[in-house]
């Protein structure tokens, strides 16, 4: 790990405990073992950091994407042809491995725990973490499904009301389980459940 890199990770380590307000740069700078002045050569102020760290975010969705097998975000046609392929055992699989991501990956559970905390300190730091979790996804899940209903595998429905219905207990459960050692038997069977339950009302399988 780059000093570069060491400096954003150990700047989410320190927002998901404090906060971006709460988090000073000499406090990034201590965590990291360098001066202030040595940090100054990597990043010109705390935003520029945060700026990284989403960066940095983005990257390891990419690299867990690939890890999974599952299509990119910029290959919408081979994302709808992948989804129409899951039978619900296959979609409850695939929905266990993104939860269990979201919730036990180092940089996507600090992530999580630091918009948590903004929601209440810092609105415009909040809003990266509102578009990121909520508002993108949503956005994206919205357009698979209607295309997913035009090809006939979903039924005819308001594909944003079944993009909030797929993604909200997934949400849920990541508020209720985080930081919550153990229970993640109990997340999922919660989970498989909610999967299940989405694919007998809206699948025409």
């Amino acid at each position: 790990m780059t000093t570069k890199e060491r400096i954003a990770y150990e700047a989410l380590t320190l927002f998901a405990k404090k906060g971006y307000k709460g988090t000073s740069v000499k406090n990034i700078a201590d965590a990291v073992g360098i001066k202030d002045s040595s940090l100054y050569k990597h990043f010109s102020s705390k935003q520029d950091i945060l700026d990284s760290v989403m960066e940095t975010i983005n990257h390891r969705i990419q690299e867990m994407t690939k890890e999974m097998g599952l299509p990119g975000g910029e290959d919408f046609e081979q994302a709808v042809h992948f989804y129409s392929k899951l039978d619900q055992e296959g979609l409850v699989g695939f929905s266990r491995k993104i939860f269990l991501f979201y919730l036990k990956d180092d940089l996507l559970s600090k992530f999580w725990r630091m918009g948590n905390i903004e929601q209440y300190q810092n609105q415009q730091v909040y809003a990266l973490f509102r578009r990121f979790f909520f508002e993108d996804s949503i956005t994206y899940q919205t357009a698979l499904f209607s295309e997913m209903s035009h090809q006939g595998v979903l039924i005819e429905a308001d594909p944003k009301v079944m993009a909030v219905s797929f993604f909200t207990p997934i949400f849920f459960l990541l508020s209720k389980y985080s930081g919550m050692e153990g229970q993640e038997e109990e997340a999922l069977e919660i989970l498989t459940k909610q999967v299940r339950e989405f694919y007998r009302i809206y699948t025409l399988a």
